[in-house]
């Protein structure tokens, strides 16, 4: 679905290139959480899989990434929209019209659907997301978790087979950014999409993701499942890990093994009542 090759980008005017040789494939269905330091290059390496970089933000562009075959270079980002949906960190900067129901037909009107079709990408895009209620809401009138399900459902209603989510979670408190992870998650299995979220939250993120690849310095330094990734060298360049997976890498380190290295509170439970029985076994 997503193949980089070599590539890095340099804002016009910076001399430092914002990400640097980056190879990178992400495959049908996958979710995967791109995670690193603030300024690492995850922004805007997510700015390349919709045309973002170069078509809007100009600069120096080197190597290639291909969106299910086919090369961005030469493609507006009008035409790479329709196969991969950006979710923008401030819903307010997505959301523009007087109601939720316009800011949803938005795309799939300009894509040149008919009503009817439209009709039923509106209707689909708000049930899925759970905002059916809120049609004839402004956005100013919403929550926050409210206005980043309505930036969601926008997106979903041009139905691509990508959606790029720029730290949805940045301005939610702890339920709503993990309300909003799970609709993520279950919008995966239900519309067969492949995931891309750009997230600092890993306690919340990580039990959805099928890959954690982290940045540093415009460079992927580490990629895997998220039991691989989240021992001391994931902690060394500055990436909050789990609390709970730094709890049982401390307790490696002092002799107490339970195999890999657990990402959620239900996962951690499973494997300590595992290595308690053993123990007393």
């Amino acid at each position: 679905m997503i193949e980089a090759h070599n590539l890095s980008f340099t804002y016009a005017g910076s001399k430092r290139p914002a990400i640097l040789d980056v190879n990178l494939g992400v495959d049908k269905g996958e979710f995967v959480v791109l995670t690193g330091p603030s300024g690492c290059g995850k922004t805007t390496f997510a700015r390349c899989l919709n045309g973002l970089i170069p078509n809007f933000y100009q600069g120096e562009l080197s190597g290639s990434i291909t969106i299910m075959g086919t090369d961005i270079s030469g493609h507006t980002t009008s035409e790479l929209s329709r196969k991969v949906g950006f979710v923008f960190q401030n819903p307010e900067n997505q959301l523009f019209s007087l109601s939720i129901e316009r800011d949803v037909a938005f795309g799939p009107e300009n894509l040149g659907l008919p009503k009817e079709e439209t009709r039923r990408r509106v209707d689909w895009a708000m049930e899925i997301t759970g905002i059916s209620e809120l049609r004839e809401a402004a956005p100013y009138e919403l929550s926050g978790g409210q206005q980043q399900r309505a930036a969601i459902a926008a997106v979903l209603a041009m139905k691509p087979e990508i959606m790029v989510l720029d730290e949805p979670t940045s301005f939610l408190d702890p339920l709503s950014a993990s309300q909003i992870l799970e609709a993520v998650a279950d919008l995966r299995e239900e519309a067969n999409m492949t995931i891309v979220l750009i997230e600092h939250r890993l306690d919340l993120a990580s039990k959805y993701a099928s890959r954690i690849v982290v940045m540093d310095q415009g460079r992927v330094v580490l990629d895997g499942p998220p039991a691989k990734v989240y021992g001391e060298e994931a902690k060394l360049i500055g990436v909050g890990i789990p609390k709970i997976s730094m709890l049982f890498n401390l307790l490696r380190q002092d002799g107490f093994d339970m195999g890999e290295t657990p990402v959620s509170v239900e996962e951690a439970t499973e494997r300590l009542r595992s290595y308690l029985k053993d123990d007393r076994g």
